[in-house]
């Protein structure tokens, strides 16, 4: 079982302790670009969502390496065929102490059977996970979108999972990363164009910036993405972390740019869809506290003629990802995939 969850309270609790009164912003702003795979997974908050699978969903595709920068990280990604892989899904959710927690259970055969484009996939799908996790959040999706002809490509981002790179970005550094990720691929007979990406949260904004910076992304699915990336920080911190004084994520916010060497709104997806509008389809959550219906609407206004939105009524910043019975169909019509609802 993989653990799905918002860390940024995690991180908070350790600026707590260690953060003095003088120079405390930029303390902070420090450790929000921290790479999140540095710091000690019990710092992690209880999991409020589950996803089971087999250890195969993974280990069953090679994990292959591609080096980026600057600044330097090394990748790692794995490549999902198109195969018949029986693909489903099923959930459950409860309440502990007034909070719903969620279970997604998928189930898959893998390694899975040959199918009709198995030897001709009908192009390539990048899969960018959120801030903290790694490639298993967006695992089921690659199965899903395999079953249905995509060659898909699962990637921790700089930072995270077993990828390197001490700080990250917020996407300005990693749109480049996923470009030359692709140049990687290519040179490895691993790429078949179009090229879509597909990211939920952290990975959704990326895609969304990565699509305004490289011709070749042809597609893009932004499932719950920030519009403007402090407000989504303090509404994680009060979701999670209500407890803690205010006062220290907005310290470490007004330092961020400063220490990421770039103006304030160049971190925010509003300001990257003003600058160069582009198509997409986006995903809002409408049980969503982190970046909800609203911000998500906004960002769907500034995107090009063309776009799409649609909402989850029931789902959670959390969870929205997993709703494959609500958005497996208008994804696959998105990438130009005519097929039927998982069941």
């Amino acid at each position: 079982m993989r653990a799905i969850n918002t860390r940024f309270v995690a991180r908070l609790l350790l600026l707590l302790a260690a953060c003095g009164t003088g120079g405390c912003g930029s303390y902070v702003a420090h450790r929000m670009a921290q790479a999140p795979n540095t710091y000690p997974s019990w710092l992690a908050p209880r999991a409020r969502v589950i996803l089971s699978f087999q250890d195969q969903f993974l280990t069953n595709f090679p994990a292959q390496f591609a080096d980026v920068g600057p600044p330097q990280a090394r990748l790692h990604y794995r490549v999902v065929e198109p195969g018949e892989y029986h693909f489903g899904v099923t959930s459950t959710n409860w309440l502990d102490r007034g909070r719903r927690q969620y279970q997604f259970n998928f189930r898959a055969d893998v390694p899975g059977g040959t199918n009709v484009w198995t030897r001709n996939p009908r192009g390539t799908v990048v899969l960018l996970h959120g801030y903290g996790v790694a490639e298993f959040a967006m695992a089921p999706w690659a199965l899903r979108l395999a079953q249905e002809g995509w060659r898909c490509v699962l990637v921790d981002l700089r930072g995270h999972g077993e990828s390197t790179g001490a700080t990250i970005y917020f996407g300005i550094k990693e749109a480049r990363d996923m470009s030359q990720l692709l140049d990687v691929l290519a040179n490895r007979g691993e790429l078949v164009q179009p090229v879509a990406a597909i990211g939920e949260s952290y990975g959704a904004s990326l895609a969304l910036r990565w699509k305004t910076t490289d011709t070749r992304v042809d597609r893009v699915v932004a499932i719950a993405p920030y519009a403007v990336l402090s407000n989504a920080v303090l509404n994680i911190f009060h979701e999670y972390a209500l407890c803690l004084p205010k006062s220290l994520p907005k310290a470490g916010l007004k330092k961020l740019p400063a220490v990421l060497g770039v103006q304030p709104d160049e971190l925010d997806t509003t300001t990257v869809l003003a600058r160069h509008p582009v198509v997409g389809l986006f995903v809002a959550a409408g049980e969503d506290k982190v970046t909800p219906i609203a911000d998500v609407q906004k960002l769907f206004e500034a995107a090009a003629p063309g776009s799409k939105l649609i909402t989850v009524s029931e789902a959670t910043h959390e969870t929205v990802s997993y709703f494959f019975s609500e958005l497996s169909s208008p994804v696959l019509s998105w990438l130009g995939t005519n097929a039927p609802r998982a069941r």
